[in-house]
């Protein structure tokens, strides 16, 4: 495989939402491998502090991952009671995410509750810092994006969109980021929203390796992305190259001036 030090430390495509703590550790010399062959700026958020732990580990095989802490919400209720002890995790991650809500998946009142808990605190702890979120928001979009509003947040990246169009409009309005992954090979609504979003607003996802098998009971992969661009650049009359390009300047303009991203920001820039 590989090394960092082979890379001509360029990036092609951006898959801006993957996990790659959930590979073994038998999968990850190939995993990394076509990161590193095809230049893809991975960020491997997490669902709790074993998985960031994990993620940073692999980050420091590999230039390309960038890793960031978050309490995903259908984890949100066993930390409740320790959320004093998140934002030193927090203090460590060039971004706050896998964050959010979701009331399609979890229909207990209590474990909802427990989700706001937890993401109002993140949120609050991600406007102290000054850090992007990456957002779950399933089931949940209003709500959501209605906490996002009460703190003024508006460098956020919303993973995996997949509610109304009404919401999702709302979401465009305040210049929120979206990403778009496996989803826009299989689901005529997540089409349709991918038309919506804005040029300047969209980013690209793999959700690796769990979306995929979610789909299609199949693991993913690093070069799913490649399907999703190709995808992309045909409902919105482009070219996969000029899609990349495009992507990669979003992802550069949101966190040009932010200083918790200094040791990658170079890689978005430079061709």
């Amino acid at each position: 495989m590989p090394t960092d030090t082979d890379l001509d430390r360029r990036v092609e495509s951006v898959d801006a939402h993957a996990h790659l703590d959930k590979y073994s550790d038998d999968e990850l010399d190939s995993v990394l491998g076509h990161i590193e062959a095809d230049h893809i700026l991975t960020i491997s958020v997490s669902v709790d502090p074993p998985s960031f732990a994990r993620a940073r580990a692999i980050a420091g095989r590999c230039r390309l991952v960038v890793p960031t802490f978050g309490i995903h919400p259908w984890e949100a209720p066993h930390f409740v009671d320790v959320l004093d002890e998140l934002e030193a995790l927090c203090t460590t991650s060039q971004m706050i995410g896998e964050i959010g809500l979701d009331h399609t998946f979890v229909t207990d009142p209590k474990c909802r509750d427990a989700q706001r808990l937890v993401l109002a605190t993140l949120l609050d702890i991600a406007v102290e810092q000054r850090k992007v979120v990456h957002v779950h928001s399933t089931g949940a979009e209003a709500e959501t994006a209605a906490m996002l509003w009460s703190r003024r947040i508006d460098r956020a990246v919303m993973h995996w969109y997949s509610g109304d169009l009404d919401t999702l409009m709302t979401l465009i309005d305040r210049g929120i980021l979206f990403t778009v992954g496996a989803a826009v090979l299989h689901s005529a609504h997540v089409r349709e929203i991918a038309t919506r979003i804005p040029d300047d607003q969209l980013l690209t996802e793999t959700d690796n390796p769990g979306g995929q098998h979610w789909l299609t009971g199949h693991r993913g992969q690093p070069r799913l992305l490649h399907h999703i661009e190709s995808e992309l650049a045909e409902l919105r009359g482009t070219n996969p190259e000029r899609l990349r390009s495009l992507v990669r300047s979003n992802l550069a303009q949101r966190v040009c001036d932010d200083p918790h991203v200094e040791t990658w920001i170079d890689l978005l820039e430079r061709r």
